[in-house]
């Protein structure tokens, strides 16, 4: 099951992602719907396009009746759980005295709200005894519904813990009493069966295991309930002003919602539920729960980390800490490996860690798009603890910038054994540079014979970096490279020019025009970056890389003994420094200052309605010299995304200022340019990103020492074509950096950037 799910995930590719209790990775179905709906609505109105989609829309409720055994007028949508909470217990005729028996597992914002009540209606909270096992003591509830009671509230899976309540056994014994039960399935739906039996009231959201859009969840209120009910502020989507102050309140669960609302969430909120009851719970609960009992036994195993799941934990969710790190620090840590999780503070379920005497614990929860190596990953970034080097501590080499250069180089270096400090001012998965994005290009093809033996390197280092990952990052599929007839296009071992006619042959999935002559390289190909970035942060903090993410340099000095480099945490020492900062280089390095140019660069994602068009073999990478526009450059449809383009040009960038999104203006040119040259792409834009080239003259590199300052090596300008060298770059400097010499890399000394020819 996790094969389809993961490839099928966008967010799988970037990190592990153990955080579905907090929000889940949506698959890329869910991800399209919802961009789908909002693109429909930015064509044709909002009123419009809810009409179009007016049948999908109906059907969400039939989906989430269907999940828990209800009927759809028995179902509202609302905005989150917590609104769907509030409609709920606002709507009941609660008096002063009133008694509301919470279990000690509730949510805080539950908790937070029946505090308001009490102090604002006169209700009584009491919060129910736990028993051995940590979940409500059936026989104190039993003793507690003798009493009347207005209302009786548990959290199926709390947010503190892995616990299950007894469901089915606490509602057979509210129903008997004849008490209300409402309970919170926010943690549970979409892992666990639940039906509806007994239950008079449940509120859930979208974004945790069912992998719906954030902005979403659900409201239940069975047919009794309703009766007992009035909404104290009804809307027109829930009622109907008859005449005078006549108002007819709807039917059914939908007078708790209001007209206005995200249509595009809540049609990207059926596509996760109709994905979830494909799969069905029954078989995503046991998939996950054997994936978490995996990481409960090696976590239990680990030195120094101890389990904080009541008996009566199970299912996806694991809570641990670590004796000598605190749940925070410990987050933070695991985030810089590239492993996400959450930190859980007792102030967001004090009724269960303060009664077990916990301030705060990790929290991991697995789903279909996790596998065994997030689980090994997640616990060999646990294991691992480095000691924060102090301003008078001194490393070998300081390596400032966690892109493609500055990864590659943290690896090598430390899988040397030098002692590595990398920092990054941003966290993992940031757009503000230019190594994120899930697809890249390599080929063998360049202008000029000077490159060929580093694009030997290049396609070495890919294969010893596959190896060393053990994933497949390059996958070969032949490339087109088109200039106008007569004009000198690349060339390259094993190269071939071809003509239109042939062109068409190899690729039918690009069209040029008799105008236009083209190079087929054999050996080009795609290169998955988001997995080459992921296995280099890996294979890093394997060798004992100290990655520092959002960690500002401010700047640095050398002398005759080495480096010390500024940061917003203090000072470090070093006998090297690499700087691979992007497009910030130039304010590190103000004699490149006036060389480096930073440009914004935008692509689109473009859908297709045959898929197999615009993939490979059909097509492969591309680019297209057009007249008066400037170079066209594409990637076919790759491991669930969809075909990309943009253009090799932009305008000035401002590197400080934060990345802004594609605008319409932007994806329109690009659009333009794929119906005159990509027949098969004819759909919509389907994704976008914008990111930063750092130009240099002649589109060269600066890679190599300073003059005058042989301890600082920079990796700087990629000017567009430098992630296909990223592994072999990180080698380079490697040598460089620990003493050994590279003729191969002097036509990329920093020295030679500004010389003409």
């Amino acid at each position: 099951m996790h094969l389809t799910s993961r490839d099928a995930t966008p967010g799988a590719r970037y990190a592990r992602h153990l955080n579905a209790a907090g929000a889940a990775l949506p698959s890329e179905t869910v991800l399209g719907t919802v961009i789908e709906h909002l693109r429909l609505e930015a064509r044709i109105g909002g009123y419009e396009a809810a009409e179009a989609a007016k049948e999908r829309s109906e059907r969400v409720y039939a989906l989430a009746a269907q999940l828990i055994g209800a009927q759809p007028e028995d179902i509202a949508l609302t905005e989150s759980a917590t609104v769907a909470w509030h409609r709920a217990i606002d709507a009941m005729p609660l008096q002063a005295g009133d008694r509301i028996l919470a279990a000690a597992s509730s949510y805080v914002s539950s908790a937070l709200h029946l505090f308001e009540l009490r102090r604002s209606r006169g209700i009584e909270v009491e919060v129910l005894p736990c028993a051995a096992d940590g979940t409500v003591d059936l026989d104190a509830l039993a003793a507690a519904l003798r009493k009347p009671a207005a209302l009786v509230t548990v959290a199926h899976v709390p947010t503190s813990s892995a616990l299950i309540e007894p469901v089915a056994a606490i509602a057979a014994l509210t129903e008997a009493a004849g008490v209300p039960l409402l309970l919170d399935a926010t943690q549970s739906l979409g892992q666990l069966p639940l039906d509806v039996a007994g239950i008079d009231l449940i509120v859930g959201t979208g974004r945790k295991f069912l992998r719906g859009p954030r902005g979403t969840g659900l409201l239940y209120v069975s047919p009794r309930m309703r009766e007992r009910l009035h909404p104290p502020h009804p809307d027109v989507r829930g009622a109907v002003w008859q005449s005078g102050d006549l108002v007819e309140l709807a039917p059914g669960a939908r007078r708790f919602e209001t007209w206005e609302s995200s249509h595009a969430l809540r049609l990207g909120l059926g596509a996760a539920l109709e994905e979830t009851l494909t799969l069905g719970v029954d078989a995503i609960g046991r998939y996950a729960t054997g994936l978490a009992d995996r990481l409960r036994g090696a976590l239990a195993d680990l030195p120094g980390v101890r389990l904080t799941d009541p008996a009566a934990g199970g299912g996806a969710i694991v809570t641990f800490v670590r004796d000598d790190e605190k749940p925070a620090d410990t987050v933070r840590r695991l985030r810089a490996a590239g492993v996400h999780l959450v930190a859980v503070p007792a102030h967001h379920g004090r009724w269960d860690l303060e009664r077990r005497g916990l301030d705060a614990v990790v929290r991991a929860s697995v789903h279909v798009y996790n596998d065994e190596s997030d689980v090994d990953a997640l616990v060999s970034a646990l294991g691992r603890r480095t000691a924060p080097v102090r301003s008078s501590s001194r490393t070998d080499v300081i390596v400032v910038g966690a892109g493609v250069h500055g990864s590659s180089t943290a690896w090598h270096l430390a899988q040397r054994g030098a002692r590595v400090i990398q920092l990054d001012r941003f966290p993992d998965g940031h757009t503000e540079g230019s190594s994120h994005g899930h697809i890249r290009m390599i080929r063998r093809a360049y202008p000029n014979p000077i490159w060929d033996d580093l694009v030997d390197r290049a396609y070495l280092a890919w294969a010893e970096l596959s190896a060393a990952s053990g994933t497949q990052l390059l996958t070969t599929t032949g490339g087109l490279y088109a200039r106008p007839v007569g004009e000198a296009g690349l060339r390259g071992p094993d190269c071939v020019p071809v003509d239109a006619a042939r062109a068409a042959e190899l690729f039918p999935g690009l069209r040029l025009g008799d105008e236009f002559g083209a190079v087929y390289d054999p050996a080009a190909g795609v290169l998955d970056a988001a997995a080459a970035m992921r296995a280099l942060r890996e294979l890093s903090l394997e060798h004992g890389v100290d990655r520092r993410t959002g960690c500002r340099v401010d700047g640095w000095s050398a002398d005759g003994e080495g480096v010390t480099v500024r940061t917003a945490d203090g000072l470090l020492r070093a006998d090297r420094l690499v700087i691979a900062a992007g497009p910030w280089t130039g304010a590190l390095v103000p004699e490149l200052a006036d060389l480096l140019k930073v440009v914004r660069i935008v692509n689109i994602h473009i859908g297709a309605t045959d898929p197999a068009a615009v993939s490979a073999p059909a097509l492969g990478p591309f680019s297209v010299e057009v007249p008066g526009v400037g170079l066209l450059y594409g990637l076919p449809a790759f491991d669930g995304s969809a075909m990309k383009i943009g253009l090799d040009h932009g305008p000035a960038d401002d590197p400080d200022r934060p990345q802004t999104p594609v605008t319409a203006a932007e994806a329109a040119t690009l659009l333009g340019l794929a119906r005159r040259f990509l027949p098969a792409a004819n759909g919509d834009v389907v994704d976008s990103v914008a990111c930063r080239y750092t130009m240099a003259p002649r589109n060269r590199f600066a890679v190599g020492a300073l003059a005058g300052t042989p301890q600082v090596l920079v990796a700087a300008a990629c000017s567009g074509h430098g992630f296909k060298f990223g592994p072999a770059i990180g080698a380079g400097l490697a040598d460089l950096a620990l003493g050994k010499q590279r003729p191969d890399l002097d036509f990329l000394s920093p020295e030679a950037l500004g010389e003409l020819g």
